[in-house]
């Protein structure tokens, strides 16, 4: 098993970034080891792949498109469609944005060329590959472009690095031409994209303590990370279906964690109580420790002289009204004096002719001037009583509206208060009042000091608003950073899930094969055991044969001892009556029996040899199938 996983491990390529390719044949990333550490996202590796031009080795960097390149339903898992461009490259305003983009970028990175307006608006192919090559060389700093053939090194170069769409060679010909400019400068802004990634990643020191390389947590365990993983995966396929809540993954991806880690909820509730009760008996103690009764009395005494001044300046300003009114009234007095004593004398006046009117006599003529001059007369009275009532009327409307005008500017005014003092501009030695006095006192001063007062607040409101629009941008833009290395760091774990489900793939298909392997040598094993058995019976037959052998030898031998003795016995009894005629006899059967001993030994000698050659040859079978048997088990226990 070990063997084969070295064998796999050796057969994965030499990068571990993610190889997001939209082509079928992607190689599948394996790392070296099972218990090899993930590269640390502060530290990106940037090995170099084979360039399509010549022999040299271009660097690598594997990194995301930006998000304005890249839809959520992209197909980022293989496949050999082309994606559609979703940017406005045929936008005049978003070409504009980008080539100021580009030309800040160059000039903040000290381009050595020479840089203008006019130039990026329709740049020459030379021009364009020398800026290219300079914004390749912040990733790559050993970079260098080649003489020959740079139509061709710079859409491999862009491949290489994942470049989502297509640049064709063609337009590497005619750069600066309408219709192929844009997509070079979609180009570039996406290189750059690429640089100002890598330039933010590396200048973090970690973003996951469970990629460290030094971490000793448990948190680089290989549990963890395959919980984590599964998270990922589970999270991002749903995002990639349009959610953007994961709830229920998140409760299950806890109670994981915390099954992994023991966490004990209820000890974990209790030190939460416990540590709620501390933080508020420290709360309490901070602040009996900082009340300080006199201080407290002299800020309230600060704070009543406050209203005290308050009240005084209103009391100042209804003064003024009050004289104001009084002014007017006085006036409007002597002119309804003058009015009357007017009335009086026409009144005398009329009186008195009157009396001429009874004492003498007049003709019809007179008395028709006469009464023509009474109408007259009558006419002026009505017209200068009706004028005095609406003097008096537009008097009434005019104290009416002032007071409504004061009170919604006396209402505006508190407003505004209210809202400084929230703003924290009120008083003058407020946090955000910087030394400058935003508080308004409308009946301290004449009109021209008010209306300049009033110029001056709103130059200060205005700087200050400023200054929050600008804090506002920035702190956007820090948010638009944040979620381009997040959307980064969810691509990099969306490309190490599919090399995991591909590994397990493999994994797979060699515990298959090796299933197969040791079927073919259980299959091997019970045919050695027969051979073995078969050998065994071999040997016991030969055993059986030898032992049947030798015994029949030994009963031929005892048989020859017994007839022996019958011959020794009758010639011991013959003897006697036939000694001169057995003479002979006894010497031929004493030589007999000693050739018939002789080949009876030599027999037994060569049953023996063959008995312990046959068993030699048999132990030496042993043997040898016990080793063959050894070496089988070895390779087994080894795959």
């Amino acid at each position: 098993m070990e063997r084969g996983r070295k064998s796999r491990a050796t057969s994965s390529r030499p990068s571990e970034l993610p190889m997001r390719v939209q082509d079928s044949n992607r190689m599948s990333m394996v790392y070296t080891t099972p218990q090899s550490k993930l590269p640390s996202f502060g530290k990106l590796n940037i090995p170099k792949p084979q360039s399509v031009t010549s022999e040299r080795r271009t660097s690598f960097f594997g990194a995301r498109t930006s998000g304005a390149g890249m839809p959520r339903n992209s197909s980022m898992f293989g496949g050999g469609d082309k994606i559609k461009d979703g940017r406005p490259l045929h936008d005049k305003s978003f070409v504009q944005q980008c080539i100021r983009q580009l030309h800040e970028f160059l000039t903040e990175q000290s381009y050595p060329g020479t840089l203008s307006a006019k130039t990026l608006q329709s740049p020459s192919s030379k021009e364009f590959v020398r800026m290219f090559e300079f914004i390749y060389r912040q990733l790559d700093p050993t970079f260098e472009m080649p003489n020959s053939k740079v139509e061709e090194e710079v859409p491999a170069i862009l491949k290489a690095l994942r470049y989502p769409f297509v640049l064709s060679k063609c337009s590497m010909y005619s750069v600066g031409a309408p219709h192929t400019w844009p997509q070079a400068l979609g180009a570039l802004m996406w290189l750059i994209d690429n640089v100002k990634i890598n330039w933010s990643l590396s200048k973090q020191e970690l973003l996951f303590s469970d990629f460290c390389e030094d971490s000793d947590n448990i948190e680089d365990g290989a549990e963890y990370n395959k919980l984590f993983l599964d998270y990922t995966a589970e999270t991002y396929a749903k995002f990639m279906q349009g959610d953007d809540t994961f709830e229920d993954e998140d409760e299950r991806f806890l109670s994981k964690l915390k099954k992994l880690y023991n966490v004990d909820e209820g000890l974990l509730a209790a030190m939460e109580e416990k540590h709620r009760i501390l933080s508020d008996e420290v709360e309490q103690l901070e602040k009996e420790s900082q009340t300080d009764r006199l201080m407290t009395k002299r800020m309230e005494r600060v704070k009543v002289q406050a209203d005290l001044k308050k009240l005084q300046s209103y009391r100042s300003s209804l003064e003024t009204f009050k004289a104001n009114l009084e002014n007017k009234a006085s006036e409007l007095s002597d002119e309804l004096e003058n009015t009357v004593s007017h009335l009086e004398s026409l009144k005398h006046e009329r009186d008195e002719l009157q009396h001429l009117l009874q004492n003498q006599k007049f003709t019809p003529a007179d008395v028709e001037r006469i009464n023509r001059e009474k109408r007259e007369l009558q006419q002026t009275i009505s017209s200068l009583s009706k004028s005095l009532e609406d003097a008096e009327q537009h008097k009434w409307n005019e104290e009416i509206a002032l007071a409504k005008v004061k009170e919604k500017a006396e209402l505006k005014l508190a407003e505004y208060h209210k809202l400084a003092r929230k703003l924290k501009l009120i008083p003058l030695s407020a946090e955000n009042a910087c030394g400058h006095d935003f508080e308004i006192r409308p009946f301290e001063c004449g009109p021209s000091s008010m209306g300049q007062h009033k110029t001056q607040i709103q130059m200060l409101l205005r700087k200050l608003i400023s200054d929050v629009e600008e804090e506002n941008s920035r702190l956007a833009n820090m948010k638009l950073t944040q979620e381009e290395s997040c959307e980064q760091v969810n691509s990099y774990i969306l490309d190490k899930s599919n090399d995991m489900k591909q590994l397990k793939e493999q994994i797979r298909k060699l515990d298959e094969r090796l299933d197969c392997d040791m079927k073919e040598l259980a299959r091997e094993e019970e045919g050695w055991a027969e051979e073995m058995e078969s050998v065994e019976n071999h040997r016991k037959l030969l055993e059986k044969k030898v032992n049947y052998g030798y015994d029949e030898a030994v009963q031929q031998l005892k048989a020859a001892q017994q007839q022996y003795h019958l011959v020794l016995q009758e010639t011991n009894e013959e003897r006697r009556t036939v000694a001169n005629n057995l003479a002979s006899v006894f010497t031929t059967a004493a030589n007999h029996l000693t050739i018939t001993e002789k080949c009876l030994e030599d027999l037994h000698s060569r049953m023996q040899r063959v008995c312990s050659k046959a068993v030699e040859e048999d132990e030496a079978a042993v043997q040898k199938l016990r080793e063959t048997l050894k070496n089988f088990m070895s390779k087994a226990n080894s795959l």
